[in-house]
């Protein structure tokens, strides 16, 4: 208790240090930050150079930070859901862990980037999602498919790239705002932003914080929690240096401290608990960026970016024996993970004018990431223990050949020390722009996951009165993929509005597919093998259409319609159910957003996320549900709104009051497990029973 209370007066210290820094500063002369709408944004990610949406030939998606206020959201797992083609499942009912999916493909096909750098480890995935804090974001691009695969292991359904704030102008922002879970449950959040900028404007540092507390949600009365207890504290900085008018250094900072606890919802210590789960995490994160630009037409950028992960836990339940008793309690099955990701890399960029009368920019790099993972339980004889190591090259060619056609080439070359031979994997993509206010893209592009352990392969969960397990085969291959996208994107602008629509076509083909085959029980409890397969495929469409009245009215949608399919059957429970589909996988998925401007100081946001139906494995062993079985979930349909009012009080300083409800019919899961033996995996659906929020905000610019 007294550990957590450090916690809330660090961070009021902590924010009273921004709040004095940020008085000294001069009167502050801000230019209106209101901005033209405009679907045509600066992004990085599918070039990996700085280039307008309209005239990028890979189709990359943006959540900016206003439409992450709309929404509400608490952090970086709560907004991906609102991106098409994107899904953020829960998936333990224990601890909450979650996984991103991107056009039907789990969470181990998707890089997630930190400012462009692949720092975000297997073992982080597994709760990292809900640690990122919505403050520390800027901004996140999102690359669907294989136009991803400049980025190396793993970025098959796509690339989610994370931009963390710069200091831009003089600015400081505290937020605070409480949810209450279905009546039940108080989960407060407390954030502040703090900027400086020097007059020159060759240097600044943004300061973010954030602290959340959550307590435990039960929803069947059982006395176990559906979501877990959590208390977390989020610290970081970003500053930047201009030494020359040519050169700029980027430092990024953060320092993540999470404790998390499910299961029985006591008081005790945790090793007498019924059934629980316990984690505590320390993460910190750091990135450095140097770049020179030269005078023709050239830049350097030299990037390294580091993240060390420990987490002590627990997952286990009491037994019911005297004998198992006294051997639980003698070795209770307490773990310990150490996870190190570092990366250093050298790119190099080159504009080439007036060649035949065409332009081109050559990118060229070189990289090495590698990552270190000690995770062990010494109760369930359970370890692993590896160091991955990948050097990559990659060259591009972003060839302007007329102002209405684009080709975007490259290929990357990958030694990793799981894989015997080099990898190479080749992109292409074509734009073609000459029909007007339409814009046309193909591409294709490979990619591979190297034969290691994965978020998934990580996380131990209850079954049938015992723990589920992966194991990795020792003859696993590496899996390969080739992937095809064409779409249309069509926005039509005028004085007064703007409008458009995209459609999406997608297909991915996996050779060498990693699968997970219940191969039954051992002494504690279920066993999973990661194996190849003949290879899956998926296919699908997403539709996305778009709005903006006077900057008064804001819609926008996106839906998916997909087919994922492993092109042999694979073994779901054992002696209970096979087939082809892929677990966990709706066929129709999507999201709508719609923000009003009521008046000078009223703002309306409203939205909706759908979840189709899908098929869930359920495992046996609890009070009301003793056998194994393959379900189909319902469809279900999330309706939440946020209303603001905002005023301007005196010295450039704004107060924002705002309150709202999240999944307003209360569309969530209804079957759970009762009891210490039940199926921990077994959710499904939002992550959120109907929840009422209300905040304010306080704003000097």
């Amino acid at each position: 208790m007294l550990h957590f209370q450090f916690k809330y007066l660090f961070l009021f210290f902590f924010i009273l240090i921004q709040t004095y820094v940020f008085s000294q500063t001069d009167s502050l002369k801000i230019k209106d930050s209101l901005k033209t709408y405009s679907f045509s944004k600066l992004v990085i990610t599918g070039t990996k150079t700085s280039k307008k949406q309209s005239d990028n030939a890979i189709l990359v998606n943006v959540l900016d930070k206003k439409t992450l206020d709309n929404l509400q959201v608490c952090n970086l797992s709560d907004g991906l859901k609102f991106q098409s083609g994107l899904r953020v499942e829960n998936d333990c009912q224990t601890c909450g862990y979650t996984q991103l999916r991107m056009n039907g493909l789990a969470g181990g096909y998707s890089q997630i980037l930190i400012n462009g750098r692949p720092i975000f480890s297997p073992l982080m995935s597994l709760y990292g999602l809900e640690q990122l804090p919505v403050n520390m974001i800027e901004k996140i691009e999102i690359v669907r498919g294989g136009g991803s695969s400049i980025y190396g292991s793993s970025a098959i359904a796509g690339t989610v790239n994370v931009i963390t704030k710069l200091p831009t102008n003089n600015s400081f922002e505290v937020n605070m705002f409480n949810q209450l879970i279905d009546n039940k449950t108080n989960d407060l959040t407390i954030n502040s932003n703090s900027s400086l900028v020097s007059a020159s404007k060759k240097k600044g540092i943004n300061l973010y914080t954030n602290f959340r507390t959550r307590g435990f949600y039960d929803a069947n009365n059982d006395f176990f929690s559906e979501i877990p207890q959590l208390n977390n504290i989020a610290l970081g900085s970003s500053i930047f240096l201009k030494p020359k008018d040519n050169q700029k250094l980027e430092v990024n900072l953060s320092y993540l401290n999470e404790y998390r606890m499910g299961g029985e919802m006591s008081n005790i210590p945790i090793a007498r608990n019924e059934q629980a789960e316990e984690r505590k995490h320390q993460i910190f994160m750091s990135s450095v960026d140097y770049q020179i630009n030269f005078k023709k037409n050239a830049s350097l950028i030299l990037y390294s970016a580091f993240q060390k992960t420990q987490r002590a836990h627990y997952t286990g339940s009491f037994p019911d024996d005297s004998l198992s008793i006294i051997k639980h309690l003698k070795m209770p099955p307490f773990g310990f993970s150490n996870n190190e990701t570092f990366q250093s890399g050298i790119q190099f960029n080159y504009k080439i004018k007036n060649i035949y009368k065409t332009n081109m920019v050559l990118t060229i790099g070189a990289e090495y990431l590698q990552d270190f993972i000690n995770d062990k339980i010494e109760t369930y004889q359970f370890l692993v223990n590896q160091k991955s190591k990948n050097f990559g090259l990659f060259i591009q060619s972003d060839w302007e050949i007329a102002p209405q056609f684009f080709i975007l080439s490259g290929v990357r070359f990958d030694q990793h020390n799981f894989i015997k031979n080099s990898i190479i994997n080749p992109r292409i993509a074509l734009l073609y722009k000459r029909i007007k206010n339409i814009q046309l893209r193909l591409n294709y592009g490979e990619g591979f996951r190297a034969p290691q352990a994965f978020d998934t392969d990580l996380h131990i969960a209850f079954a049938g009165g015992g723990i589920s397990r992966v194991q990795l085969d020792p003859n696993l291959k590496t899996e390969q993929s080739k992937s095809y996208n064409f779409s249309i994107n069509y926005d039509k602008p005028s004085k007064s509005m703007i409008y458009g629509f995209t459609i999406d076509a997608f297909y991915t083909d996996l050779n060498n597919a990693f699968a997970l085959n219940s191969i039954g029980t051992d002494s504690f409890g279920e066993v999973f093998f990661k194996t190849n397969n003949s290879g899956a495929n998926v296919r699908g469409l997403t539709l996305e259409t778009r709005l903006n009245i006077k900057r008064k009215i804001q819609f926008e949608s996106g839906f998916t319609f997909q087919k994922s399919e492993n092109k042999t059957k694979i073994t779901y429970i054992d002696n209970v159910a096979e087939g082809r589909a892929f677990l966990r996988t709706p066929n129709i998925y999507g999201f709508s957003t719609l923000n009003l401007k009521l008046s000078s100081k009223f703002d309306l946001s409203m939205n909706y996320v759908f979840t189709g139906r899908m098929l869930a494995a359920h495992f046996g062993g609890a009070e009301n549900f003793k056998n194994d079985s393959l379900v189909k979930t319902r469809a279900f349909s999330e309706i939440g709104f946020k209303l603001n009012y905002g005023i301007t009080l005196k010295n450039k300083t704004n107060l924002d009051v705002y309150c709202g409800i999240k999944n307003l019919l209360n569309a969530y899961q209804k079957d759970f497990d009762i009891g210490k033996n039940r199926d921990s995996n077994y959710v499904y659906g939002p992550a959120l029973p109907r929840t009422i929020f209300i905040g304010i905000k306080w704003r000097i610019e």
